[in-house]
């Protein structure tokens, strides 16, 4: 792997993000109205807003980064971008890497940026540890983007990238445990939820609630998490399209 041409493609990938307000805005704008919101909504409540506020500023990097990362994927091949690149030396795992590197940055930034903001400007307070929150937001993010670029490849329009966030995001989020506990699922829902990601996103936020230092379970549960992001990572480099049809 030409570490070069991956830093070379992540800085020409940055730039074109940092120049789309559209992305900028849904990438820090969209879920800070959503938290506040949140945030507004549960104020006459006590305790509420911490109780869903942690899931929320964990999840919400998955998702806004897979749907960022999935149509940025699909422009390049659309606008002819990506088999302009192929021509030249550059490998689909280096194209790949540089995607990765991108959007991991942008999402290590916004995970920062909403856990600051959640915690400091709208209140939120948890029993357990802030920081264990943080690294599953993080790591949410990353996993968010390793799958957006796996998707990327089945769509051939940016509506059909966006029309997979409800197809593979809405029921992670119903079997995930955050409306019933897993283990009151149906036999055969409970075997499906083992293997979406966010299941073990939501039982790591859990852990990281109710206990201030990191426990085996929530070690568990960022290590499968991990094994998710890598796995969507190598599938996305095997199944990238130079073209959509």
């Amino acid at each position: 792997m030409n570490f070069r041409i991956v830093f070379s493609t992540s800085g020409r990938i940055l730039k074109q993000i940092k120049q789309d307000k559209m992305s900028v805005g849904l990438l820090f704008g969209a879920p800070t109205i959503v938290i506040w919101l949140l945030s507004y909504i549960l104020s006459d409540t006590p305790g509420a807003f911490n109780n869903w506020g942690a899931y929320i500023l964990a999840l919400f990097p998955l998702i806004f980064m897979f749907l960022i990362t999935s149509i940025a994927t699909l422009r390049e091949r659309t606008s002819g971008t990506l088999e302009r690149l192929m021509s030249l030396p550059v490998g689909k795992f280096e194209f790949i890497m540089g995607y990765a590197l991108t959007f991991s940055f942008l999402a290590v930034l916004q995970a920062a940026f909403l856990s600051y903001i959640s915690f400091t400007f709208f209140g939120l307070e948890i029993q357990g540890s802030a920081l264990l929150i943080i690294v599953i937001a993080v790591i949410n993010g990353l996993v968010g983007t390793s799958f957006g670029l796996a998707v990327s490849s089945l769509a051939k329009t940016e509506l059909q990238a966006v029309q997979f966030m409800p197809l593979t995001m809405f029921p992670q989020l119903l079997l995930a445990g955050l409306i019933t506990p897993r283990e009151m699922l149906p036999s055969l829902l409970r075997y499906i939820s083992d293997f979406l990601p966010l299941s073990y996103a939501v039982d790591a936020v859990k852990e990281a609630m109710r206990y201030a230092d990191m426990t085996d379970n929530y070690l568990n549960s960022i290590l499968i998490l991990s094994a998710f992001g890598i796995s969507f990572l190598i599938a996305g480099s095997l199944t990238l399209k130079r073209e959509t049809p």
